[in-house]
């Protein structure tokens, strides 16, 4: 089994990290460039920054905040939010970027996918995908639909099968944020996440729902109620002190957990 990584998110707004519940009821957790340097310090894999309202707002990446946050990292560093254009996303490499993330100008125009990937690698390119179940559905998570703008416009697309696109228009890996388990801390949502990674073959990095050490056992988990992603993402528990992950390894690790320490 290949090594899991544990990544720490930075959901910026105004230059400043913050933090809701199902994307509502945002509270501050701090000075993103801070935050960045505390997290890899107590050993995240890497990091991603989501200016999470450049694309509501219909303006760019904060680059001044990319390059102060770029500043304190020694380790893989992901900046996704109103990247629109190739040009864009060379903007923020420069600023400091190992990877970007492109959510709703991808579905808006999936050949951007493919455009950064050539400049700079399908490694660097990352497509976020807002997921949200559909209860009414025979299937839930067959027809869970995309959601755009921070999550405020569904979008009519299925998940598995934009993430299936995405593969095949060069994506380098799919950051699957489930909309109805985010910030909850009860735990990723194991189902939508496995069926997704067996949809395509490029990593996945599970996103909305960590509490606790026992919820990345669970999504890293192969077995049938397993997430079996290859990455996970937290912010809450990394920004409020709930736990480190020099911490959250060592439980994975003592659980089967292949990680990094």
């Amino acid at each position: 089994m290949l090594t899991k990584r544990v990544i720490a998110c930075l959901d910026v707004r105004a230059g400043r990290v913050v933090k809701g519940i199902q994307f509502l009821d945002i509270i501050d957790a701090g000075d993103p460039a801070e935050l960045a340097h505390r997290h890899a310090a107590a050993g995240a894999d890497e990091i991603v920054l989501l200016d999470i309202t450049a694309t509501h707002e219909g303006r760019g990446t904060l680059i001044d905040t990319v390059k102060r946050t770029a500043a304190q990292l020694f380790i893989p560093f992901t900046v996704g939010g109103g990247i629109r254009t190739a040009h864009d996303a060379e903007a923020v490499f420069h600023a400091g970027a190992d990877k970007v993330s492109i959510n709703s100008a991808a579905i808006a125009r999936p050949d951007l996918i493919g455009e950064i990937g050539a400049s700079f690698g399908a490694q660097a390119v990352i497509v976020a995908i807002d997921a949200r179940r559909n209860p009414d559905a025979a299937d839930p998570i067959a027809e869970a639909e995309v959601y755009v703008s921070g999550g405020r416009k569904p979008t009519a697309r299925r998940v598995v099968d934009w993430a299936r696109e995405a593969e095949h228009r060069g994506a380098g890996e799919i950051l699957l944020t489930s909309m109805d388990a985010d910030g909850t801390r009860a735990g990723f949502d194991c189902d939508l996440i496995a069926r997704v990674s067996a949809a395509v073959q490029i990593p996945v990095i599970a996103s909305g729902g960590a509490g606790n050490a026992q919820h990345f056992v669970e999504v890293f988990s192969t077995a049938p109620n397993g997430g079996k992603a290859d990455a996970a993402l937290a912010a809450s528990i990394f920004h409020f002190g709930i736990t480190d992950s020099w911490a959250l390894k060592r439980d994975l690790k003592i659980a089967g957990i292949p990680v990094r320490l």
